[in-house]
């Protein structure tokens, strides 16, 4: 059955009329955290997610927990209770009551891993009542919500996502995950022996047309659900399918780029290095005449009073020197001068041209080692995405989507343990 929950009584911070405080040491307690501890740890991403894309103030969630309590839409947690037998055949100080209560908790210490999105939180095995009975309460909740939170309480899609998918009225998903429970526990009862009597299930009898009608009904059903199944395994597929694919192309993009910048780095290599040639050629050709302009601009630098000598006793001397002779030779060192100059930056410009032609070639290295590197992951996706069609085409669609949401599931509940450790470790620090 379901109920309303009630965890203090569940853990006996106070006990009620119907129990017995000597037998009380027989209960279990499998865990008892608090609820807003578990809401923190469910929700408190998602809500900080969601909380940064809101523009209006008022329509930010300070606490989901107290959102959900005071709300109308969802409950914060559910509870259910199982009782094998009642008083008279399952007593709970009888032989008998001591088989049930093993049965309660095998059956316990497997709902976790068959439920990973009902988080529980609080789990009790009561010994000191009349039968012995097992309470457990959880938070019902599902991931990749389009609407609100990401990661939002939902009894209905919590259970979708456990494979109970909703028909008519009395095929909810509730109605449909509790009898598949039921079973379960049946299942673990017969293993002890202990076969399961279902009262109140009998039906009046049926004529061979509506018995017939009934059962084409339960095979549209099943086939109804067997394609809704299909349909949504079809785009999961195609979603992986789409995932890879665009993997791929990313990374014949990125290969194409680098061929394009490999090709321009050449490009300009060779034009650098061409440029190089020119002025080394330049270089080769104005060497001698260089060292000829530097012997020549040694001899003739000093004063032009030193350099000529006087004119002759039969010459004007003071005329020639100061008219034409100085003014020659001031001319020709002003030129000698700026061809070292310019031979100077000649220079520097075959440095700074030899170093970018050196800055080129390490580019275009660089860039062969990209592509070769983006060629060995492409070829390396490309057989991880022949693998992955080779174990679909073995094992079936179905095995594989199985498999994938399961483990999304326990991956999910171990981070979700690996965050409580966290905050338990913060809270005892501080």
């Amino acid at each position: 059955m379901t109920g309303k929950g009630s965890v203090n009584h569940n853990s006996r911070k106070f006990h009620a009329k119907n129990t017995d405080p000597k037998r009380s040491h027989w209960n279990v307690e499998y865990c008892n955290q608090d609820i807003r501890e578990v809401y923190h740890e469910l929700f408190d991403e998602a809500l900080e997610q969601y909380n940064s894309k809101q523009t209006r103030k008022d329509r930010k969630i300070e606490d989901y927990y107290e959102k959900i309590r005071s709300g109308k839409q969802e409950k914060p947690f559910h509870e259910i209770i199982l009782q094998i037998g009642d008083k008279d055949n399952m007593g709970a100080t009888t032989k008998e009551g001591q088989m049930a209560a093993r049965i309660l908790d095998e059956y316990m210490k497997d709902f976790q891993r068959r439920n990973p999105t009902l988080r529980v939180f609080s789990a009790h095995l009561h010994m000191d009542e009349a039968t012995p009975h097992l309470h457990i309460d959880f938070v019902p909740y599902t991931t990749g919500s389009k609407r609100g939170l990401d990661t939002r309480v939902s009894l209905k899609q919590a259970l979708s996502a456990l494979g109970f998918k909703g028909g008519t009225r009395m095929e909810t998903e509730l109605n449909q995950w509790v009898a598949a429970e039921k079973q379960k526990l049946a299942s673990i009862m017969l293993e002890h022996g202990i076969e399961w009597e279902q009262k109140g299930t009998h039906e009046k009898h049926l004529s061979l047309l509506d018995f017939e009608k009934r059962e084409r009904a339960k095979e549209v059903a099943v086939l109804e659900e067997q394609k809704a199944g299909l349909e949504e395994h079809n785009a999961t597929m195609q979603e992986v399918y789409k995932k890879w694919l665009n993997q791929l192309e990313n990374i014949e993009r990125e290969i194409s780029y680098a061929h394009e910048n490999r090709a321009e780095a050449d490009k300009q290599a060779d034009q650098a290095k061409k440029k190089v040639a020119q002025y080394e050629k330049k270089l080769t050709e104005i060497a001698p005449m260089v060292k000829e302009m530097e012997r020549f601009a040694e001899k003739y630098s000093a004063d032009p009073e030193e350099v000529l000598p006087e004119a002759g006793t039969l010459e004007t001397g003071k005329s020639y020197r100061e008219k034409k002779a100085k003014p020659l030779i001031e001319k020709i060192m002003t030129v000698l001068r700026s061809v070292y100059r310019a031979y100077l930056d000649l220079s520097r410009r075959f440095n700074d041209m030899q170093r970018s032609y050196e800055r080129a070639w390490s580019k275009v290295n660089s860039l062969t080692d990209r592509v070769e590197e983006l060629w060995n992951e492409n070829r390396a996706l490309k057989e991880r995405l022949g693998d992955f069609s080779r174990v679909e085409r073995a094992l079936g669609r179905d095995m594989i989507e199985n498999i994938v949401q399961k483990e999304k599931m326990i991956e999910l509940a171990e981070k979700e343990q690996k965050r409580a450790k966290r905050r338990k470790m913060d809270r005892g620090e501080r």
